[in-house]
């Protein structure tokens, strides 16, 4: 089992039904109960996710109790975005050709308890685990999206920081939210390098754990 740790915070890659109902507390914390997108927490985490190559759970732990969790859905299927009314923004993007054309992670179920979400090291770990498993598998850009205007939105912070670029909308989804969501899209290599460029410390976090190997595979153009 992959895991990272620091001080009294772990992260976990959710491999089996413990750390599943560990995340499942979270969700059911956060998206249930506080946020009421979903009335079955369940449906966010099925079981079948454990055995599916395409889909990675993390799990982060303060003092040993379940705080965080995130899951990246490697080639998520295009159709979904179809469905949900998927409107281009003037970026300049044919968005559809790009997903099918490059290979895409989707970042998605991204939940922090109420308590934790201003310690940093607890998203962050969750980012640095998910990266890296990321990396480690070829995968070249992320795609996310986040609710307009709700309170707890990273659209700042994905945008600004991060370099997410803002490529579509859509007004439905698999979560009972009415803000329209913004779909961003993040190409891996490009915010490597400017982050490390710029001598951030999200650089630093997020590659602490990286052998030569992975920032070679970033550095190539």
């Amino acid at each position: 089992m992959f895991i990272s740790k620091k001080r009294n915070t772990s992260v976990i890659r959710a491999e089996d039904s413990e750390a599943r109902q560990a995340a499942l507390r979270v969700l059911s914390a956060t998206y249930r109960d506080e946020k009421q997108w979903t009335p079955d927490e369940e449906t966010l985490f099925p079981e079948d996710d454990l055995t599916n190559e395409h889909i990675s759970w993390f799990v982060v732990f303060a003092d040993e109790q379940p705080v965080g969790v995130l899951r990246v859905h490697y080639d998520p299927p295009l159709h979904l975005y179809a469905k949900y009314g998927f409107e281009t923004m003037d970026s300049g993007l044919d968005v559809e050709a790009f997903i099918r054309e490059n290979k895409i992670a989707e970042i998605g179920r991204f939940a922090v308890l109420p308590a934790y979400r201003d310690q940093i090291i607890v998203v962050g770990m969750l980012m640095r685990a998910a990266t890296k498993d990321t990396i480690v598998r070829g995968y070249s850009h992320y795609i996310t999206d986040i609710f307009e205007n709700e309170e707890h939105n990273p659209y700042l912070f994905h945008t600004r920081v991060m370099g997410f670029q803002p490529v579509a909308t859509h007004n439905v989804g698999e979560l009972s939210c009415l803000n329209r969501r913004i779909t961003l899209l993040l190409n891996i290599k490009a915010a490597y390098k400017r982050l490390k460029k710029n001598g951030s410390w999200i650089y630093r976090f997020l590659t602490e754990e990286w052998d030569a190997k992975l920032h070679e595979q970033l550095s190539l153009e």
